[in-house]
């Protein structure tokens, strides 16, 4: 089966029904009002797009609008994650834990029969010292949709507004101008939404976490070289 979009689930015999499928059935509980669902959401949305996973099945549950499904799962927060195969839970992940979801996501569907992760050696190597260049091009180094004076999305555009706002220096890449780099770095970071923030190399987050330390008077100090 190819899935291009994620299922939304409408009622409890949909989602049991769904959960007899012989394949991996990766489900997200969440609200609207939950800023946390929306970067799960996006997630989701990636995920389902990419075709080393076109066997797995996306959906989500609105947790309040089936209250009954929520207890049946044992729900208490948002958003919170299970994987399913033929009616069993394999994983469950609670919280906007985007690496574990992704890294669930990638080993549970290998496991069950996919082809993940099977790519030429030497490739993988040439991408792989090409991404490490490129994340180690400046000490701050922003991999977004657009450049600063042209986002082309809008959790790219409040990105560079933050960054912006403290005086950050930083360098950028358009990930929507190569797409072997904006499809290779989501596996290496295991993070598969953009903008992507690096420091010396190492992944800070995206958009949600800049926001976290900014909120908690912590950015300037992590933008530090």
């Amino acid at each position: 089966m190819s899935t291009n979009t994620v299922i939304e689930i409408k009622d409890i015999q949909q989602f049991n029904k769904l959960l007899l499928r012989d394949t991996l059935i990766v489900t997200h509980f969440m609200a609207e009002w939950a800023q946390q669902c929306l970067q799960i959401n996006d997630v989701f949305s990636e995920l389902s797009q990419n075709k080393d996973y076109s066997s797995v099945i996306f959906a989500k549950v609105s947790a309040e609008d089936i209250p009954e499904l929520s207890q049946q799962m044992n729900v208490t927060s948002v958003p919170t994650c299970i994987l399913f195969s033929k009616s069993k839970q394999l994983s469950r992940i609670e919280g906007a834990d985007v690496p574990q979801l992704t890294q669930q996501v990638k080993q549970l569907a290998f496991k069950l029969g996919s082809n993940v992760g099977i790519t030429s050696n030497a490739s993988d190597h040439n991408i792989d010292e090409r991404l490490k260049t490129l994340i180690n091009r400046s000490p701050v180094m922003v991999f977004m949709k657009g450049t600063p004076d042209a986002p082309r999305c809008g959790f790219s555009r409040t990105l560079i507004s933050i960054l912006n706002e403290v005086n950050a220096n930083y360098d950028t890449f358009d990930i929507l101008s190569d797409e072997e780099v904006r499809q290779s770095l989501k596996v290496l970071s295991n993070w598969p939404t953009y903008p992507q923030v690096y420091v010396k190399g190492q992944l800070i987050g995206g958009l949600d976490i800049i926001k976290e330390l900014k909120e908690s008077e912590e950015l300037v100090s992590a933008l530090k070289p």
